[in-house]
């Protein structure tokens, strides 16, 4: 793939305006495609693997309307007397004039007498384009009654859709932090701006594919939200360390066409198993067994495809017309510096004295993920919003008038071919004999008669802690016949669902990925060191996310008003995307260790020079996904706060405490056995080259291309190598070309994946020609 990579990024740097005008075609193509045949994200409320939905089913054959949208309208008069008779009627006959309304309930007066509430009914479900995300026959059905003085908020499925909708925030921030961190990292306008409009490029060609995707199946309707906060921050990444590669080989000498093919050729092999990685990690989501995990993992993966594609090509056609300029101006003048970099500095620090610092990292990330074990999930529901939001003020009005519970009633079905009549007054009774049910309404039938229904109302509000245990006790009581179900139940089923499938999807991701990363870096100890990690700072990142929202020590910083329980959503979904993101970083930071490695043979040394040649992009890269994150936290939705934020905290983490002191540390103390592998694993093992010595880098003067490579040994080459009595991990006896090279020309570093001789300072060494 090395060759194939080479000749992908030379052919389109040398000619870089066919490269653009081919991604602007596809680009119309796809977009032009997605207009004319694309879909709608459209959401399934369904659960197929939950108890509740059984009860769903049931009433949906014998209940017209039943299982279909509804809404509720809550009328309060903040004077404290009860609402105009006159302009309740006229609300009831606009609510019943909407389009798809089945039914309008009477008015329920509170106790007090000061609200009144509405259920309406639909005749179909909310996921239904005229129904989902729109708000407008509410609010102008409601609009003459707010006129004359009274307060009228908007709850239930239907308002719950459209309540929160996604503003722009995070993009525009994330993208304008990415260009104040790029300009700071290169010191130059042409070259932060680069990998921007890399990112921006195959975001918008990806968004097309979700939207064309979204005409073959259900795609969530925050799935497109989820795949350009990640989209966007790989894309971003990818391209940040394919330009910061080419620059290198610019400050070697190389010309820029040769410059950009040996960048792709190598780094581009990175960014190839990176993206296999994150592809990988979401590959995992069907596995958490709700169709809304399978149209994330999709719609996602589309978005990495696309800017992967653009990175790997757009890149080094940038990368041509950008000429020098990619150089900082500073560069470009000729000045050069002495100083060593601070990742430098700082890798010999922590190589020096690994252990204390193995044990402070890893102490801090086990505190950070202390408040995890204390993690409680609940989907989310309006009272977990913003007290901006109609369905949040329309919550808060009916605890406070008809009871905490009022918002989430639980329904009991009754088969009535299976179920006597006395043995449903019995449930009822048992049901209002509970201390934590106050209320159970009488028994009602199905338009057809074979069901019967009761309706329960807990004495606590449906995110109360008491409510998973309510559900499981409420069920173990029914006979045969008779089911539990209503929204709290779907809700209980779903948190108790995925925290049971959680397990599932970690233990598939970790061991496909370890098994990628044995095949890249031959080693056993490195994927499960690399794994550890991972799931290290991920559970650092559902502490400080359970501390922040279910503790409430960051809830105000957020735009909540209190503290809310972890959306069940949320856990599952952010492992899968974290564990690929923490990935690349692993595979940007392991290559160049391992080429260092691979050519001198000192472990230590190799981790020196591996931190301080990636610790400025990585530490880049990780700036500008964080400010994404972030930005994406700035949104009304709690589920999209509770990812944005938990998202920003791993990957600063990652990239700091486990890429800067955790690895280093933990290679130092291991030494060569970082690098230990079976001989028969290592014959089992398929070779994959990450660092591209298939076409490694000459020095500027000499014939670009394999012939004037050199190999070394990976994989079977490995095994050989030590069947030979020469030890893996220095210049075998076959690598004359690359001894002798070194001989002449000085340091081996010249020769490796990275590709520009370096002194160690920011500066170019000097170049021999022949």
């Amino acid at each position: 793939m090395s060759r194939l990579l080479f000749r992908l990024g030379h052919g389109a740097a040398a000619h870089p305006w066919r490269t653009i005008s081919a991604w602007l075609v596809l680009a119309a193509a796809v977009l032009g495609l997605a207009a004319a045949f694309g879909g709608t994200p459209h959401d399934d409320y369904d659960v197929p693997a939950a108890r509740a939905q059984v009860g769903i089913e049931q009433l949906r054959d014998h209940q017209p309307g039943a299982g279909d949208a509804s809404a509720r309208v809550v009328v309060h008069n903040r004077s404290g007397a009860a609402p105009d008779a006159l302009q309740l009627r006229g609300l009831t006959a606009r609510l019943a004039a909407m389009d798809h309304v089945v039914t309008v309930s009477l008015p329920v007066p509170s106790a007090d007498g000061d609200t009144a509430l509405y259920t309406i009914t639909y005749d179909v479900p909310v996921t239904d384009a005229d129904l989902m995300g729109n708000l407008t026959p509410l609010e102008t059905a409601v609009a003459p009654a707010r006129a004359a003085g009274l307060q009228v908020e908007l709850g239930g499925e239907v308002p719950e859709s459209a309540a929160a909708p996604m503003e722009g925030r995070g993009e525009a921030i994330g993208l304008a932090a990415a260009l104040v961190i790029l300009v700071l990292a290169f010191g130059s306008v042409v070259a932060a701006g680069l990998p921007l409009l890399t990112a921006i490029v195959g975001l918008a060609v990806g968004s097309g594919g979700v939207t064309l995707l979204a005409a073959t199946m259900d795609v969530s309707t925050a799935a497109p939200t989820v795949a350009t906060m990640v989209g966007l921050g790989v894309g971003i990444d990818y391209a940040l360390l394919l330009a910061s590669r080419h620059i290198e080989h610019l400050r070697a000498g190389h010309s820029v066409t040769d410059a950009a093919g040996h960048a792709t050729a190598t780094a581009g092999r990175s960014v190839v198993f990176a993206a296999s990685t994150v592809l990988v990690s979401l590959m995992g989501l069907p596995l958490a067994g709700l169709p809304v995990y399978s149209s994330f993992g999709f719609a996602t993966a589309i978005a990495v495809l696309a800017v992967l594609a653009a990175s790997l090509t757009l890149v080094p056609a940038l990368c041509r017309l950008a000429g020098r300029r990619m150089l900082s101006r500073r560069v470009r003048r000729g000045r050069t510096s002495d100083r060593t970099p601070l990742t430098t500095r700082w890798a010999s620090r922590v190589g020096r004295r690994p252990l204390p610092w193995a044990i402070g990292a890893a102490v801090l990330m086990l505190t950070l993920a202390v408040p995890a074990l204390d993690m409680r999930t609940w989907p989310q529901d309006p009272s977990t919003q913003s007290s901006s939001l109609t369905t949040r003020r329309a919550f808060d009005l009916v605890s406070a008038e008809y009871g905490p519970g009022a918002n989430g009633p639980l329904l009991v079905v009754a088969d009535r071919t299976k179920v006597t009549d006395a043995a449903v007054a019995a449930v009822a009774a048992d049901l209002a004999a509970r201390a934590d049910i106050v209320a159970v309404t009488p028994a009602t039938t199905s338009h057809d008669g074979a069901l019967a229904l009761l309706q329960a109302q807990p004495a606590f509000a449906a995110s109360d802690a008491r409510t998973g245990a309510l559900v499981e006790s409420v069920r173990a009581g029914l006979p045969s016949g008779v089911e539990l179900t209503g929204g709290t139940a779907v809700f209980a089923d779903i948190s108790d669902l995925l925290a049971g499938r959680l397990w599932l999807v970690i233990a598939f991701v970790v061991a496909v990925s370890v098994l990628l990363l044995a095949m890249v870096f031959r080693s056993v100890v490195i994927p499960v060191k690399a794994a550890v990690m991972n799931l290290l700072s991920i559970a650092a990142a559902y502490g400080v996310m359970t501390a922040v929202f279910q503790w409430g020590w960051g809830t105000g910083l957020l735009g909540l008003d209190h503290a809310v329980p972890v959306s069940s959503w949320v856990p599952i979904l952010m492992f899968a995307i974290l564990f690929g993101l923490s990935m690349d970083y692993e595979v940007f930071l392991l290559s160049r260790i391992r080429e260092e490695w691979l050519a001198t043979g000192d472990p230590r040394a190799s981790v020196v020079h591996g931190l301080s040649s990636t610790g400025r992009v990585i530490s880049s890269a990780a700036a500008i996904m964080v400010a994404v994150f972030l930005g994406f936290a700035s949104e009304v939705d709690v589920v999209v706060k509770m990812l944005g934020v938990g998202m920003a905290v791993a990957v600063f983490l990652d990239a700091t405490v486990v890429r800067m002191v955790l690895v280093p540390a933990t290679m130092s103390l291991l030494g060569r056995l970082n690098w230990w592998l079976p001989a028969w694993l290592d014959r089992l093992l398929p070779t994959i080259d990450t660092e591209g010595h298939a076409v490694a880098t000459p020095q500027p003067g000499y014939a670009a291309g394999p012939a004037s490579t050199a190999a070394l040994p990976s994989g079977r080459a490995a095994s050989a190598a030590r069947a030979a009595g020469h030890p893996v991990g220095r210049p075998a006896p076959h690598a004359a070309t690359l001894a002798t090279a070194v001989a002449a020309h000085g340091s081996p570093a010249a020769y490796g994946e990275g590709g520009g001789a370096t002194t160690g300072s920011d500066e170019p060494a000097p170049v021999a020609t022949r």
